[in-house]
Order: structure tokens, then sequence, then C-alpha cells
């Protein structure tokens, strides 16, 4: 077979390729974290989405830039790795390993939350277990169940989205008039500040994880240099407009940050716009993006593991084995399951600053990969000015290490005996940094199993 015919085809459009990173995305996750984002930022939830939005617009352009120069999988550990060094690629990769052991715990908190906001009598415990119970037996099995789903929960979610909008518009006019459809209210008041503003805008940035994932279609995108690069952008920017309009006409429903139970707030308010029945349709939309997102999360976090483990950056033997019966990596299924089970003791507060962590590692790493190759590489200095090439990823970094600042306390501090964990492995792997890091091969095979809005290592 020639390599000509085991090419994938280039058919996905710039359109196409927004809309897999907006799904990536999960844009239903804004009215899932309200009320947390709501009660940090003391009822400032857009202008919160406005700051992450304009970060996530800086990093995009980085990203955009290191696609179009390593059009391969990988993503920041890739771009890291080949533009200052594999030992720190290495402990980017790790960093953002942290992301994969926390972003399916996170997931199923929200869903256990929701549920348990409207069956207040089961036990949350309950709820999460469940969650966890039942992908983890699916995914055992190796049930895409997500994939197939992918554009129909979209279809669903876009749908959810756009009648919360027009109901919280349609409440807000019957309370107020005409009058009180604008308000700055939403965006600054009394209670809220810079800093509970500042620490809100590091908590979104979890709404944002994932839309980089468009890089992994570059070898079915037309006209790839020119389209992944804008694809990053809009995908950011479409989402953070739907997030900032979503924050903004839910915030003037339900004004301030005062909530039965901020895990589940927007359930609350879906009640408040349309009844039991928007509530349930509403509830029913959660449930299942946090179900299918869940399975994805948990194939992702595990089939890396898988990778680690067969080239040796993990215990090969534990990680690096499939089932003979099932083939499908059930060691790092189950440890990823049993995991989530630490949700039991967090809120999403705290689990959604532990991966965030790992996210802004990232997103710095990638803005100063573009920065380090625009010094060492002539041709780039030659495509690039001064401003696309040091300016604007060096703004970029520096707002992802600003909202890395922060952060819940708890998060930095795990995330940083966790950076310092992989340093010690790190040194163990390169006999003290004397040699090389063993390079995880994302091949083809392993990026068909990436499918969801996690921060790709």
């Amino acid at each position: 077979m020639s390599e000509d015919s085991i090419k994938l085809e280039r058919t996905l459009s710039l359109r196409a390729v927004v809309l897999f990173g907006l799904a990536y995305m999960t844009p239903l996750i804004v009215l899932g974290t309200f009320g947390v984002v709501a009660s940090t930022t003391n009822g400032s939830v857009p202008t919160a989405y406005i700051i992450t939005t304009i970060a996530m617009l800086f990093t995009a352009y980085s990203y955009g830039i290191m696609s179009r120069a390593f059009p391969v999988s990988g993503s920041a550990y890739t771009y890291v790795r080949k533009t200052i060094d594999s030992r720190v690629g290495f402990m980017v990769g790790w960093g953002v390993l942290l992301d994969y052991f926390f972003l399916p715990m996170v997931i199923w908190l929200i869903g256990a939350a929701y549920l348990h906001a409207r069956f207040p009598d089961v036990p949350s415990w309950v709820f999460l277990l469940g969650f966890i119970g039942i992908t983890t037996v699916l995914n055992v099995y190796g049930i895409k169940l997500a994939a197939k789903v992918n554009s129909l929960l979209m279809a669903f979610q876009v749908l959810v989205i756009v009648f919360f909008v027009v109901l919280s518009l349609r409440h807000v006019f019957a309370e107020g008039g005409t009058d009180a459809l604008f308000s700055l209210a939403p965006f600054i008041n009394a209670d809220s500040s810079f800093t509970t503003i500042a620490a809100g805008a590091a908590v979104a940035a979890y709404s944002f994880l994932g839309f980089d994932a468009v890089t992994t279609l570059t070898e079915e995108t037309i006209n790839p240099r020119r389209n992944i690069p804008r694809a990053i952008i809009l995908t950011a920017l479409i989402g953070g407009g739907i997030y900032v309009l979503v924050g903004y006409t839910t915030q003037l429903v339900h004004p301030g940050a005062v909530f039965n139970d901020a895990d589940s707030a927007a359930f609350e308010i879906a009640k408040t716009i349309g009844a039991d029945l928007f509530g349930a349709i509403f509830l029913a939309g959660m449930v299942l993006a946090q179900f299918t997102s869940g399975i994805a999360a948990q194939a992702s976090a595990s089939r890396l593991l898988f990778a680690m483990g067969r080239d040796s950056v993990l215990p090969r033997k534990l990680f690096g084995a499939l089932h003979p019966r099932f083939h499908t990596p059930v060691f790092s299924i189950v440890l990823t399951g049993l995991i989530g089970v630490v949700a039991l003791f967090l809120d999403v507060l705290s689990a959604a600053s532990f991966i965030n962590f790992g996210a802004f590692i990232a997103f710095t790493m990638v803005n100063v990969s573009v920065i380090v190759m625009y010094f060492r590489d002539a041709r780039m200095r030659g495509e690039y000015n001064a401003l696309k090439g040091i300016v604007v990823p060096a703004i970029g970094a520096v707002v992802n290490l600003w909202l890395m600042t922060k952060l819940d306390i708890h998060a930095v501090v795990l995330g940083l005996v966790w950076l310092a964990i992989g340093l010690v492995h790190l040194a163990y792997l390169t006999r003290f940094f004397s040699r090389q890091p063993p390079e995880v091969d994302f091949s083809e095979d392993d990026a068909e199993t990436n499918t969801h809005a996690a921060e790709p290592v």
C-alpha cells in the first residue's frame, strides 16, 4: 500500500473545525459552574469571563503559531519539547497529567451536585459513585459512546442554552421592563472587586479547557496552515462570547452570589425562569452532558496513562498493558475511577482549581515556546515581527501566571507538590538529568481515543 493511500482525507472546512472545538469545550459547562464563579466574584460572572476570554485569546494566538510549526499531536507537551528542551517538555506534560487525573472527578462532581439538587433525599455520594461506576464499566468494555453522540449532544446543549437565555430575558423583562435588560450590575457591583473578579476568572478558565483540541484535526483539515490557527482563535472567541452572554443574562435573573447550593445554582435558576418543566429539561441536558463527558474524559486519561506506560515513562507492567479480552487499559481506567472517589471530600471550586493549575502551566509554556522559537528560528523571525513573536505571547504568559496566583491556595500547593513528584521521577528516568527522558508517542491510534475537552499533554 502506498504512502498516499493511507493519508487522512482533507475534508474539514474552517466551520466544521470550529464546531468540533466548541463541542469539545462543552458550552453548557458555563451553567454548570455558574454558581461557583458567581460566589467567587460576588456576582460578577460576565466580567470574569471577559478577563478569561482575553487571556485565552492571547494563548490561542500562540497555539495557532505552534500548530503551524508543528502540525502533530501532543500539543503543549510536544511544543515545549521541540522548542525548549525535552526535560522541560516532560515537566509540562507531567503538570497537565494532573488535569487528566482530576477532570473526570470534576465532571462527575458537577453531575452528582445537580442530581442531588433535584433529588435531595438521595445522598450526593450515591450519584457520584453511580457516575464513576457506570462510566468505568463502559470504558472497560471499550464502548465509545461519547464519540457517537457528540453531534447530538452539541445540538441539545445549544438548544438548552438558547432557551435558558431567552427565558432569562423574558423573566427579567416581566419583572422590570426594558430597562432591566440593560444593567451594569452583572459586570461590577458594590460587593465585587478586582480581587474577587480575578479569582473568578481563574476558576472560569475551566470552561475553556480543550479550545486547542482542534489541533488534532490538522491532517483532516483543508488548508490547515491557514484554517487551524483561525479555528483555535475563533473557538476561544465564540466560546468566550457564549459564556459572557449566558453569564450576563443569568446574573440578571439572580443578582449577587447567594444560592441554596452554589454547585447546582443554575438548576435553581432554571426553575425560576421556566418552572419545573424547563427545570427538568435543563437537568436532563446537564446530566447527559456530564455523563458523556465523563466517559470521554476517563477514556482520554486512561489512554494517556497507557501511552506513558507503553513508552516506559510510567511502570510498563501496570500502565502499558491491555486487557486480553477487551483490549482496553483496565488498570488505568480503574485507577482514574478510584481517583474520582476523592471528590467525596471536595467541592466543585476546589476540584476545578486543581485542573486549572495544570492548564495554566501548559498555556504559559506554549506562550514561552513561541518566544523561544522566535529567537532560535530565523525563518520565524522572517514570518512574524516582534509584536507577534514576542509581545503577544509574553502578555499571554504573564496573564496566565497571574491567573494561576488567583487559584485556591490548596490547588496551588497540590500542583507544586505534583510538579515536585514529577521532577523526582524525571531525575530517576534520566539518571539525574544526564540523558534525555523517554518520549511519549502520540500515534494516530492513541489520538483517536482522546475525545474529551481536556488540555492534551
